[in-house]
C-alpha cells in the first residue's frame, strides 16, 4: 500500500493482523514518507506479528521516479521472501505488487497477484488528462492481475465500467469490525453537535460541510470538530474563518477514531465520493448518529435501516440534515440504535479474512 492512512490502512492491519493469528506469515510494504505519528504508533503495533517484515520505501503520491524505486523494492523483497501472495491495496500498491508479481513469474515463481482498488483510480474521471492515464495503466495492468477483490458492490460496478473485469476472477468481500468496536458511543460533556474524522481532502467534502454550518449558524448556534490531516488541510481552515466560523468550528488533528467519537454527538460523513467507508462502519458500531451522502458503497452499510442518505455536495440539503438532528436527537439516536444492531451481524474481520484466505487458495497456482 502507498500512504498508510484512513480506511485502506485500518484494512490491511485488521486483515494482516488475523491473517498472522491463523497462522500465516505476513508482511506490509508502506510508504516511507506519508506516516503521521498515530500511523507510525500502529505500525510499531503490528510489527512484530509480520513475520515477512515490515518494508518503508518511499512512494509519490502522482506518477514519478519513486515508482521505479518502489517497485523494484516490491519485486526484490518479494523474491528474497519467496511469498505465495503480493496483495496490491489502492492504485499504487496495487501497480507494484502486480508489476513484481509478472517479474517473478516471467523468472518461473509461482506467485498470485490479487489487487483491491479500495476506490483510488476508480474516483478520476475518464474525460480528464489524469483519468485516462491511470484507467490506461489499470487496463495494462489487469493482464498481471489473479483476483479482484472488491469492498462493495459499488466498488466491482465502478471497475467493471471503467476498466473491465475481463476474465480475472473477483468477488465482493465487505470489510469487516472488530468486537471493540462495538463500543456505545458516549460523547463528552462539552461535545460538539457534529464531528467529522477523515483525511482533509476536497474529496471528502469538508467545504460542503462548512458552508452548511454557515447555513445553520445563521437560524441558532452550532459547533463542530474536524479530525484529520490532508493536503487540503489549510484551505479548510482558512474557508472556516473566512465563513466566520473560527469560533464554532476547530481542527485537533489526528486521532484514532475511538478517541475522536467523544467529541461530536453526531457524526458527518459528506464526501463527493467514497468506497466502502470504514468510519461509517465504526460510527455505526457504536451506535453513533450518522449524517452522510448517498455515495459509494454507503448505501450497502445502510441497507435495511431507517438510516437515509443525503446527495453528495448539496450544501442546502446538508443544512436541513445538521437541523433536523438539532431539532430530534431522540429520534436521530433510535436510527443509530437500529443501524448498529445491523451492522453487527453483517460485517466481521473473522467473516473479512475468511472470505480472503478462501480467494487466495482459488488464485494460486497449483
Amino acid at each position: 500500500m502507498r500512504a498508510p492512512v484512513g480506511g485502506l490502512f485500518r484494512h490491511v492491519m485488521d486483515l494482516a493482523r488475523e491473517q498472522h493469528a491463523r497462522g500465516h506469515a505476513v508482511g506490509i510494504i508502506a510508504d516511507k514518507s506519508a506516516a503521521d505519528a498515530l500511523t507510525v504508533g500502529r505500525l510499531r503495533a503490528i510489527e512484530p506479528a509480520l513475520k515477512l517484515g515490515l518494508s518503508l520505501v518511499p512512494m509519490g503520491r502522482q506518477p514519478g521516479l519513486s515508482d521505479v524505486t518502489a517497485a523494484i523494492s516490491a519485486f526484490s523483497l518479494a523474491r528474497a521472501l519467496n511469498v505465495d501472495v503480493l496483495h496490491g491495496h489502492g492504485a499504487k500498491g496495487g501497480a507494484y505488487a502486480r508489476l513484481a508479481a509478472c517479474a517473478l513469474k516471467f523468472r518461473g515463481a509461482k506467485v498470485a497477484a490479487l489487487y483491491t482498488p479500495h476506490g483510488g483510480s476508480l474516483h478520476y474521471r475518464p474525460d480528464t488528462l489524469s483519468g485516462a492515464a491511470f484507467i490506461g495503466i489499470e487496463r495494462l495492468l489487469r493482464n498481471c492481475t489473479d483476483g479482484l477483490i472488491f469492498e462493495s458492490e459499488f466498488a466491482r460496478r465502478a471497475y467493471a465500467e471503467l476498466i473491465g473485469l475481463g476474465s480475472v476472477p473477483a468477488c465482493v468481500i465487505a470489510n469487516g469490525l472488530d468486537r471493540k468496536d462495538f463500543v456505545t458511543h458516549k460523547p463528552a460533556p462539552n461535545a460538539a453537535d457534529f464531528l467529522f474524522v477523515g483525511e482533509l481532502r476536497l474529496l471528502k467534502g469538508v467545504d460542503i460541510l462548512l458552508a452548511a454550518l454557515e447555513q445553520v449558524r445563521n437560524r441558532r448556534p452550532v459547533r463542530a470538530v474536524i479530525v484529520g490531516a490532508g493536503p487540503d488541510a489549510e484551505e479548510f481552515k482558512a474557508l472556516a474563518a473566512a465563513l466566520g466560523l473560527a469560533d464554532c468550528v476547530t481542527f485537533p488533528g489526528t486521532m484514532a477514531a475511538h478517541d475522536a467519537f467523544a467529541l461530536g454527538r453526531c457524526l458527518v460523513v459528506p464526501s463527493r465520493a467514497e468506497s466502502f467507508p470504514y468510519i461509517v462502519l465504526e460510527a455505526a458500531a457504536a451506535g453513533m448518529p450518522l449524517i452522510a451522502t448517498n455515495v459509494g458503497g454507503i448505501p450497502e452499510i445502510v441497507a435495511g435501516t431507517p438510516t437515509g442518505l443525503i446527495a453528495p455536495g448539496d450544501v442546502a440539503s446538508l443544512a436541513r440534515a445538521l437541523n433536523e438532528f438539532l431539532d430530534s436527537r431522540k429520534a436521530a439516536e433510535a436510527r443509530a440504535k437500529a443501524l448498529k444492531n445491523a451492522v453487527g451481524k453483517r460485517f466481521t474481520i473473522a467473516a473479512m479474512t475468511g472470505s480472503v484466505l478462501d480467494f487466495y487458495a482459488e488464485t494460486l497456482p497449483a
